[in-house]
């Protein structure tokens, strides 16, 4: 294992201790161990910050992994605070996981097996959909091959399954916009422009938690900052912005009414 390339795995922080724990203890069964956790701790308050620690000593103590926490001063949000973790590493590829959701135990394995062998920037997978009780409802399927334009009309991109080389992010200065939510949509963006495609590997390799409470569930802050990635981030005039949300919208009722009719 030691001729593997090392991968960061970032994981920002706000909420929820039991979610979280699963989230990291899905890292640690990894097949492929060559990785470091690098927690950002986002929760002002921070009542929780010591059972955290707690936890991260005891895990610490019977594992070869590494697992690191930076402390925001403040709540910076999930985009900024994986912002200070692409700053913070140093590896050859760095992997996002959202602190409620979880990884199978070959994820990391297979995903950078794919990278290695095609000399890929970013890669990408299917996933399950879950509640907060664990329970399978939905799932995505990773197309093989995306690029910009069909990115600009459907986000078929799972935070939590993205690897990607870390000095191609620090060299382009890619980083996460100032957004509550589809920030990740807008990096994925920038990416694809770049690299003119977004490569999938259609095997179902993470959980997506969706929870009443999360702010990509609530439909109105959805819209605005849909519109906002074509307005603002993306620089298309007001019609344009308002055509591919509508489109965007549209395909994204259809991949519910469509998976859920297989369900």
């Amino acid at each position: 294992m030691h001729n593997k390339p090392l991968v960061t795995v970032v994981i920002p922080f706000y909420r929820d201790v039991k979610y979280l724990f699963a989230a990291i203890r899905s890292v640690l069964t990894q097949t492929y161990k060559n990785f470091e956790i690098l927690l950002i701790y986002d929760n002002e308050c921070k009542d929780d910050l010591d059972q955290i620690k707690k936890f991260i000593k005891l895990k610490n103590k019977y594992t070869s992994s590494l697992i690191k926490i930076h402390i925001n001063k403040k709540n910076l949000g999930a985009g900024y605070s994986r912002n200070i973790g692409i700053k913070k590493s140093t590896t050859k590829y760095i992997a996002f996981l959202d602190s409620d959701d979880i990884w199978l135990k070959n994820k990391l394995e297979t995903q950078i097996n794919y990278m290695e062998k095609n000399d890929l920037v970013f890669s990408h997978t299917s996933y399950f959909i879950i509640n907060e009780k664990n329970k399978i409802v939905d799932f995505r399927k990773a197309k093989k091959f995306i690029n910009f334009e069909y990115l600009l009309k459907s986000c078929d991109v799972g935070l939590s399954t993205v690897i990607v080389k870390l000095q191609f992010l620090k060299k382009n200065k890619y980083y996460f916009p100032k957004i509550r939510t589809k920030e990740d949509f807008v990096l994925w963006l920038k990416i694809v422009h770049k690299i003119d495609f977004l490569y999938g590997i259609n095997k179902k390799l993470t959980y997506y938690r969706k929870t009443n409470s999360s702010l990509s569930s609530n439909k109105i802050i959805s819209l605005i900052n849909g519109y906002k990635v074509y307005r603002k981030y993306m620089g298309f005039s007001i019609a344009k912005s308002i055509y591919f949300l509508f489109i965007l919208s549209i395909n994204f009722i259809k991949k519910n009414f469509k998976n859920k009719k297989k369900n």
